[in-house]
């Protein structure tokens, strides 16, 4: 039950972050960043990881490109790194490039 409940509120903060994001610059794909954020849920309920996402206390920083990291996101963390999950979907829109996941979508 708690599952459907942040994917849920997964949703409805990416439906947040699209709006808050809808003056950004708009990417040569518009759709690209709608599919990337649908990957990128994707990964985390895949990974069991969209509840710790879905109340802030994901530690993104192993699935960075730094040694040691997963590598599905394409930064170099220097330490734990939580972010609001509607900062990261933001990113999804704005710099869908930043996740491997992205790729094929």
């Amino acid at each position: 039950m708690f599952r459907k409940i942040a994917v849920l509120a997964t949703i409805a903060l990416a439906a947040m972050a699209l709006t808050a994001t809808a003056s950004a610059e708009r990417p040569a794909d518009p759709g690209k960043g709608g599919r990337c954020i649908a990957a990128g849920v994707g990964t985390l309920v895949s990974l069991d990881l969209i509840d710790e996402a879905a109340k802030g206390q994901l530690d993104y920083a192993p699935l960075g490109s730094q040694p040691g990291g997963a590598g599905l996101i394409r930064v170099e963390f220097a330490g734990p790194t939580y972010l609001p999950l509607s900062t990261v979907i933001g990113l999804h829109r704005t710099s869908p490039g930043l996740f491997a996941w992205c790729d094929g979508v």
